[in-house]
């Protein structure tokens, strides 16, 4: 008779962890599905003198804008999980004059000597020295690793002079980067594992593992960490502020950069979207954002279902009320799976992940 207790209560016990294990995972899938934000819909919103870009049509993963109006755009890029139309393809960096009448994308020609068949560029940055010299800085994952590479443009024959590539052990799954010189920069790390599997769990569980990178040739060093996903990252017109856009946690870090180039947070926002890519409008401060509405539709790519489109514009973050703005919005028959959105001078570029682009006069 004991044995026959026991028995029944061993299998009681077990049907209790069963059932507390079972909790916990549909704890954990619910969880995600919030991060992903898998349950939200948006209503359009549509500006009026807008166009697809011609000649960019397997994305336009971040843009960065100089002074004089050439916006410097990554293309093709590969990522784990996510769809690519030209999955053989070399990516590319393109080049439009936004000072034209009716800009066009061109393709910018690169040094001999750079592995262009394995290059997959990710986010990028730009650095003008004094002299003028314009630096590009590019994350890159050729075979599924992470580098950086710093480029010259040549306005003269519009081209990029390949100058060195950029490994480190702290820059392990770079996303973005900001230049704070002509070969130093922030990096954010969206992973703290760099296999796709572990990559994957990491996200499954919830790990707030990324963190933020300061390089320069003398030192390198974690400077933030305890995001879900680091993503976008920009610098405010003072360079006294790093924007970090945590895509996971729906939200914009505000830190403030020291001497010694550690960042301490000032303050953080929160949305309801997965933030990507950071843009900084120069004159007015503001932050322009490339947002997934629903990740759930990104990374589980449905052609019936297809993954959404949102831009923001934040003013005055460093307020005690900022205004955020909802500037476009679309459901995916437009443009798919927006990353970035940059202005100059009315006009407004909208990149993607691994789709097209769109160009727009506010």
């Amino acid at each position: 008779m004991r044995c026959v207790g026991t028995r029944r209560e061993e299998n009681g016990a077990g049907l209790i962890t069963e059932s507390r294990t079972t909790n916990q995972v549909l704890a954990v899938v619910a969880a995600l599905q919030n991060r992903l934000n898998a349950s939200r819909e948006i209503a359009p919103i549509t500006l009026p003198n807008c166009r697809l870009i011609k000649g960019i049509e397997c994305g336009s993963e971040d843009i960065d804008i100089l002074p004089n109006g050439l916006a410097f755009i990554s293309s093709g890029l590969k990522y784990p999980g996510i769809k690519s139309f030209a999955p053989d393809k070399p990516g590319e960096i393109i080049l439009m004059d936004l000072n034209e009448d009716n800009p066009r994308a061109v393709e910018l020609r690169i040094s001999r000597g750079f592995d262009l068949a394995s290059f997959n560029p990710h986010g990028i940055s730009t650095y003008v020295d004094k002299d003028d010299t314009v630096y590009l800085f590019v994350v890159n994952h050729p075979h599924q690793k992470s580098t950086v590479e710093l480029f010259k443009y040549v306005e003269d024959d519009n081209s990029l002079v390949h100058l060195k590539t950029i490994q480190h052990d702290l820059l392990t799954s770079v996303n973005d980067v900001v230049a704070v010189g002509p070969d130093s920069f922030y990096a954010t790390n969206d992973h703290y594992f760099s296999d796709f599997i572990l990559m994957f769990l990491e996200m499954f569980l919830g790990l707030t593992w990324s963190n933020v990178v300061y390089y320069s040739p003398k030192e390198v060093k974690e400077v933030a960490a305890g995001f879900y996903s680091a993503n976008g990252i920009n610098i405010s017109p003072d360079r006294k502020f790093i924007y970090i856009a945590d895509v996971f946690d729906h939200n914009v870090h505000v830190m403030e950069k020291h001497a010694n180039w550690n960042l301490t947070q000032v303050k953080k926002l929160q949305l309801d979207t997965l933030v990507d890519n950071l843009s900084v409008d120069p004159s007015t401060g503001d932050i322009w954002i490339g947002c997934h509405p629903n990740g759930m539709k990104l990374f589980y790519y449905d052609p019936e279902n297809l993954p959404a489109s949102e831009v923001l514009r934040i003013q005055n973050i460093l307020s005690e009320e900022p205004v955020v703005t909802r500037i476009y919005a679309d459901n995916g028959s437009v443009l798919q799976g927006s990353s970035v959105a940059s202005v100059y001078e009315g006009k407004l570029l909208i990149g993607t992940v691994f789709h097209r682009a769109l160009y727009c006069e506010l």
